[in-house]
Protein backbone atom coordinates (compact mmCIF):
# COMPACT_ATOMS: atom_id res chain seq x y z
CA UNK A 1 0.00 0.00 0.00
CA UNK A 2 1.09 3.52 -0.58
CA UNK A 3 2.44 5.86 1.62
CA UNK A 4 -0.68 8.67 2.87
CA UNK A 5 -0.46 11.95 4.55
CA UNK A 6 -3.12 12.95 7.15
CA UNK A 7 -4.13 16.41 8.12
CA UNK A 8 -5.10 17.41 11.30
CA UNK A 9 -7.38 20.83 11.00
CA UNK A 10 -7.76 22.74 14.18
CA UNK A 11 -9.77 25.92 14.19
CA UNK A 12 -8.35 28.05 17.20
CA UNK A 13 -9.81 28.90 20.09
CA UNK A 14 -12.49 31.14 21.26
CA UNK A 15 -11.33 34.94 20.75
CA UNK A 16 -13.41 37.51 22.34
CA UNK A 17 -14.45 38.27 18.64
CA UNK A 18 -16.42 34.78 18.65
CA UNK A 19 -18.04 35.66 21.87
CA UNK A 20 -19.05 39.19 21.36
CA UNK A 21 -20.82 37.96 17.84
CA UNK A 22 -18.28 39.84 15.54
CA UNK A 23 -17.17 39.84 11.96
CA UNK A 24 -13.40 38.21 12.48
CA UNK A 25 -11.33 37.61 9.27
CA UNK A 26 -8.28 39.14 9.42
CA UNK A 27 -8.76 41.15 12.40
CA UNK A 28 -6.75 40.05 15.50
CA UNK A 29 -7.99 39.29 18.57
CA UNK A 30 -6.82 37.34 21.38
CA UNK A 31 -8.67 34.07 23.08
CA UNK A 32 -10.49 34.46 25.76
CA UNK A 33 -9.79 32.68 29.24
CA UNK A 34 -12.55 29.63 28.72
CA UNK A 35 -10.82 29.57 24.96
CA UNK A 36 -7.84 28.80 26.51
CA UNK A 37 -9.26 26.56 28.35
CA UNK A 38 -10.51 24.43 25.64
CA UNK A 39 -7.59 24.31 23.45
CA UNK A 40 -5.46 22.96 26.41
CA UNK A 41 -8.34 20.13 26.85
CA UNK A 42 -7.76 19.79 22.79
CA UNK A 43 -4.17 19.32 23.61
CA UNK A 44 -4.49 17.04 26.27
CA UNK A 45 -6.43 14.85 24.10
CA UNK A 46 -3.86 15.00 21.32
CA UNK A 47 -0.85 14.89 23.20
CA UNK A 48 -0.22 11.00 22.28
CA UNK A 49 -0.17 12.11 18.88
CA UNK A 50 3.08 12.44 17.58
CA UNK A 51 2.80 15.65 14.72
CA UNK A 52 5.69 15.60 11.91
CA UNK A 53 5.08 19.36 11.10
CA UNK A 54 2.76 22.05 12.65
CA UNK A 55 1.46 25.27 10.60
CA UNK A 56 -0.67 27.89 11.04
CA UNK A 57 -2.19 31.01 9.80
CA UNK A 58 -0.47 33.98 10.53
CA UNK A 59 -3.15 35.60 12.81
CA UNK A 60 -2.57 35.95 16.24
CA UNK A 61 -5.33 33.61 17.44
CA UNK A 62 -4.30 30.50 15.62
CA UNK A 63 -0.43 30.64 16.96
CA UNK A 64 -1.75 31.44 20.36
CA UNK A 65 -3.47 28.27 19.44
CA UNK A 66 -0.79 26.66 18.18
CA UNK A 67 1.72 27.12 21.10
CA UNK A 68 -0.42 25.63 23.57
CA UNK A 69 -1.15 22.91 21.80
CA UNK A 70 2.61 21.96 21.52
CA UNK A 71 3.04 22.97 24.73
CA UNK A 72 0.41 20.16 25.87
CA UNK A 73 2.10 17.43 23.14
CA UNK A 74 4.28 14.72 24.30
CA UNK A 75 6.52 14.56 20.91
CA UNK A 76 6.59 18.24 20.28
CA UNK A 77 9.78 19.08 21.58
CA UNK A 78 11.52 20.32 18.50
CA UNK A 79 8.85 21.35 16.69
CA UNK A 80 8.36 24.71 15.37
CA UNK A 81 5.06 26.52 13.97
CA UNK A 82 5.20 27.60 10.51
CA UNK A 83 2.47 30.23 10.25
CA UNK A 84 1.12 31.07 6.50
CA UNK A 85 -0.91 33.93 5.07
CA UNK A 86 -2.03 31.62 2.98
CA UNK A 87 -4.35 29.74 5.84
CA UNK A 88 -6.11 33.12 7.08
CA UNK A 89 -10.13 33.05 7.69
CA UNK A 90 -11.64 35.01 4.77
CA UNK A 91 -10.99 38.56 4.61
CA UNK A 92 -14.27 40.28 5.12
CA UNK A 93 -12.98 43.86 4.24
CA UNK A 94 -15.20 46.81 5.55
CA UNK A 95 -17.41 44.64 8.03
CA UNK A 96 -14.36 43.64 9.88
CA UNK A 97 -15.17 43.83 13.66
CA UNK A 98 -19.30 44.40 13.10
CA UNK A 99 -22.03 42.29 14.55
CA UNK A 100 -21.90 39.20 12.79
CA UNK A 101 -25.66 38.46 12.55
CA UNK A 102 -26.71 42.02 11.11
CA UNK A 103 -23.87 41.64 8.37
CA UNK A 104 -24.99 37.76 7.45
CA UNK A 105 -28.94 39.19 7.67
CA UNK A 106 -27.69 41.79 4.36
CA UNK A 107 -25.61 39.37 2.74
CA UNK A 108 -28.43 37.18 2.60
CA UNK A 109 -30.92 39.52 1.46
CA UNK A 110 -28.69 40.81 -1.14
CA UNK A 111 -28.01 36.77 -2.37
CA UNK A 112 -31.99 35.93 -2.42
CA UNK A 113 -32.25 39.47 -4.50
CA UNK A 114 -29.67 38.44 -6.60
CA UNK A 115 -30.20 34.55 -7.27
CA UNK A 116 -33.94 35.27 -6.84
CA UNK A 117 -33.80 32.45 -4.41
CA UNK A 118 -37.47 32.28 -2.01
CA UNK A 119 -36.90 32.48 1.69
CA UNK A 120 -35.61 29.68 3.32
CA UNK A 121 -34.09 28.26 0.53
CA UNK A 122 -29.75 27.46 1.08
CA UNK A 123 -27.73 29.33 -0.48
CA UNK A 124 -23.84 28.62 -1.27
CA UNK A 125 -20.87 29.74 0.54
CA UNK A 126 -19.48 31.02 -2.91
CA UNK A 127 -22.75 33.04 -3.21
CA UNK A 128 -22.88 34.45 0.19
CA UNK A 129 -18.58 35.56 -0.28
CA UNK A 130 -19.31 37.21 -3.31
CA UNK A 131 -21.95 38.79 -2.07
CA UNK A 132 -19.60 40.23 0.38
CA UNK A 133 -17.29 41.81 -1.76
CA UNK A 134 -20.21 43.36 -4.05
CA UNK A 135 -21.17 44.72 -0.56
CA UNK A 136 -18.32 46.30 0.78
CA UNK A 137 -18.07 50.06 0.04
CA UNK A 138 -14.03 49.44 -0.61
CA UNK A 139 -14.31 46.58 -2.31
CA UNK A 140 -11.89 44.88 0.14
CA UNK A 141 -13.62 41.80 1.49
CA UNK A 142 -12.50 38.66 -0.90
CA UNK A 143 -14.84 37.07 -2.84
CA UNK A 144 -14.75 33.19 -3.30
CA UNK A 145 -12.34 32.70 -6.08
CA UNK A 146 -10.06 35.57 -4.36
CA UNK A 147 -10.12 33.60 -1.00
CA UNK A 148 -10.33 30.25 -2.59
CA UNK A 149 -6.90 30.76 -5.25
CA UNK A 150 -5.24 31.97 -1.30
CA UNK A 151 -5.86 28.69 0.55
CA UNK A 152 -5.78 25.97 -2.09
CA UNK A 153 -2.01 27.15 -2.71
CA UNK A 154 -1.07 26.75 0.97
CA UNK A 155 -2.58 23.56 0.54
CA UNK A 156 -0.84 22.67 -2.32
CA UNK A 157 2.53 23.85 -0.73
CA UNK A 158 1.75 21.10 2.10
CA UNK A 159 1.42 18.16 -0.52
CA UNK A 160 4.13 19.08 -2.37
CA UNK A 161 6.59 19.10 0.96
CA UNK A 162 4.36 15.85 2.54
CA UNK A 163 2.47 13.68 0.53
CA UNK A 164 3.59 10.59 0.53
CA UNK A 165 5.46 10.58 4.00
CA UNK A 166 2.85 8.67 6.32
CA UNK A 167 3.45 11.88 8.18
CA UNK A 168 0.60 13.55 10.64
CA UNK A 169 0.36 17.52 10.04
CA UNK A 170 -1.76 19.58 12.28
CA UNK A 171 -2.63 22.76 10.34
CA UNK A 172 -4.50 25.67 12.89
CA UNK A 173 -6.48 28.12 10.91
CA UNK A 174 -10.06 29.12 11.05
CA UNK A 175 -13.53 27.97 11.05
CA UNK A 176 -14.58 28.98 7.29
CA UNK A 177 -11.01 28.54 5.79
CA UNK A 178 -11.76 24.51 7.43
CA UNK A 179 -15.35 24.30 5.96
CA UNK A 180 -14.33 25.77 2.77
CA UNK A 181 -11.27 23.61 2.25
CA UNK A 182 -13.17 20.41 3.20
CA UNK A 183 -16.11 21.71 0.70
CA UNK A 184 -13.42 21.44 -1.48
CA UNK A 185 -11.37 18.52 -0.89
CA UNK A 186 -14.34 16.00 -0.09
CA UNK A 187 -16.73 14.20 -1.97
CA UNK A 188 -20.33 14.64 -1.48
CA UNK A 189 -19.28 16.15 1.28
CA UNK A 190 -22.79 17.58 3.17
CA UNK A 191 -21.73 18.85 6.43
CA UNK A 192 -24.20 21.67 7.89
CA UNK A 193 -22.67 22.56 11.40
CA UNK A 194 -20.31 25.68 12.12
CA UNK A 195 -17.14 24.10 13.62
CA UNK A 196 -16.40 24.52 17.53
CA UNK A 197 -13.39 26.63 18.99
CA UNK A 198 -10.74 24.47 18.83
CA UNK A 199 -12.41 21.39 17.10
CA UNK A 200 -10.62 18.76 15.14
CA UNK A 201 -11.20 18.08 11.57
CA UNK A 202 -9.31 14.72 10.24
CA UNK A 203 -8.33 13.93 6.35
CA UNK A 204 -6.11 11.90 4.65
CA UNK A 205 -4.58 12.02 1.81
CA UNK A 206 -3.29 9.10 -0.56
CA UNK A 207 -3.11 7.91 -4.25
CA UNK A 208 -4.57 11.09 -5.18
CA UNK A 209 -7.62 11.06 -3.07
CA UNK A 210 -8.91 13.19 -0.40
CA UNK A 211 -10.74 10.76 3.09
CA UNK A 212 -12.25 12.48 5.79
CA UNK A 213 -12.13 10.77 8.65
CA UNK A 214 -13.65 12.76 11.21
CA UNK A 215 -15.18 16.35 11.02
CA UNK A 216 -15.82 19.32 14.44
CA UNK A 217 -14.24 16.26 16.60
CA UNK A 218 -14.38 17.37 20.39
CA UNK A 219 -14.90 14.38 21.76
CA UNK A 220 -11.23 13.86 22.66
CA UNK A 221 -10.97 17.35 24.83
CA UNK A 222 -9.39 16.09 28.48
CA UNK A 223 -9.98 17.08 31.46
CA UNK A 224 -7.26 19.25 32.89
CA UNK A 225 -6.39 21.19 36.23
CA UNK A 226 -7.25 24.64 36.84
CA UNK A 227 -3.06 25.72 37.14
CA UNK A 228 -2.44 23.72 33.89
CA UNK A 229 -4.25 26.90 31.83
CA UNK A 230 -2.95 29.37 33.77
Amino acid sequence: MSKGVTFYFMRHGETFFNLYGRMQGWSNAPLTDNGIVDVHRSGKGLANIKFDAVYSSDLMRTIETAQIILKENNFAEHLKISPMKEFREVHFGSFEGLEAHKVWRDVEENVRLKHGLPVGNDFQIEAALNSVKDLDPYKHAENYAEFWNRVESGLLQLLNKHAGTNQNILVVCHGMTIRNLLHGLIADFDKKDALDNASVSIVQYQDGHFQMSAYNQTHHFSEIAEEAAE
